[in-house]
């Protein structure tokens, strides 16, 4: 007895097989082609300044430092709660953060001449950690001609660069006692809380007791505070020649404040949509302080970027 011929249902199966494969085949193809597009595009924005990016513009000729400015009295205040109130995937981003940070910035203000402050004495626990940092500066303020509050997550990666000099290409002169008082970055969602200088002065005082007083924007069970919306509301108020004589905000963001770019979808979709403000932004060799915003396992971030300082030392 003669075979049946195949079905006009098989035949068609059998042509879709390979079909699939091939599909399948691109599909990995295109999907491992983006994967090496995101960390190329992560070692090109590291090397931001070899390409010619300058985070620190100052005139031709312009003198960066003396002996008056040299004198200044600055501290640095930070302070760590480990993430203690907040949620489970913050907690452990901050675990052992604050003994991995602490030697840099301790070791950064000794070589300065700074005073470095852990302020993890002065924790509200009714509010989120972060809000902690306005009494952290109102308590050490009156003591220091600026203070620089630095998060946590931050390290310093060029220890030959002074505050000074990040102070004199922020404001553009070098008579601090006439400049304004509040120096700040912005990121992709404006005004960041977790890197800024702030002068002594009594506007500078009042200005820190409006944004503790802010409580409306305090938000608890959330990686957002609420500190942040707070700082850029009451600068969105200011009146603007209040705004002009008493609030900075750096040109450049990696100035004092840059991010590591991570080679993931969220972070290619701000490079897309935001080209100038990631450019600006990106922590490359040579910056003078990295902050660790938004990242999971913050310790293992300052781990790897102080072997590499190491290395490069």
């Amino acid at each position: 007895m003669a075979p049946k011929p195949p079905s006009r249902w098989a035949k068609h199966r059998s042509r879709t097989r390979p079909m699939r494969f091939l599909i399948l085949l691109g599909a990995t193809a295109a999907f491992i082609l983006v994967l090496l597009s995101l960390h190329a595009t992560a070692a090109l924005l590291r090397l931001a300044n070899s390409l010619g990016r300058q985070c620190m513009s100052l005139p031709p000729g312009f003198p960066t430092e003396d002996a008056a400015s040299r004198s200044r009295r600055i501290a640095m205040v930070s302070l760590s709660d480990e993430g203690a109130g907040g949620p489970q995937r913050r907690r452990q981003a901050f675990q052992g953060l604050r003994a991995a940070t602490q030697g840099n910035k301790q070791a950064y203000a000794t070589q300065m001449g700074y005073r470095y402050i852990d302020a993890g004495d002065l924790v509200d626990r009714s509010r989120p950690p972060n809000w902690s940092k306005i009494l952290a500066v109102r308590a050490h303020l009156p003591h220091y001609d600026w203070v620089f509050w630095n998060d946590a997550d931050t390290l310093v990666t060029n220890p030959n660069m002074s505050l000074e000099n990040v102070l004199l290409a922020a404001i553009g002169h070098r008579d601090f006692h006439s400049s304004p008082d509040l120096v700040v970055t912005k990121d992709f969602n404006g005004v960041n809380s977790g890197v800024f200088f702030i002068r002594q002065s009594k506007w500078s005082e009042d200005f820190l007791d409006s944004w503790w007083n802010q409580t409306s924007f305090i938000q608890f069970g959330s990686t957002k505070s609420g500190d942040n919306a707070a700082l850029k509301y009451l600068i969105d108020s200011l009146p603007e020649e209040e705004l002009h004589s008493h609030v900075v905000t750096s040109q450049m963001q990696c100035l004092f404040n840059s991010y590591p770019w991570v080679p993931s979808w969220k972070y290619f979709y701000r490079f897309i949509s935001s080209p100038l403000v990631t450019w600006n932004g990106v922590y490359s060799d040579g910056d003078f302080l990295v902050h660790l915003a938004g990242l999971d396992e913050k310790k293992k971030w300052v781990d790897e970027i102080l072997q590499q300082l190491r290395t490069v030392v």
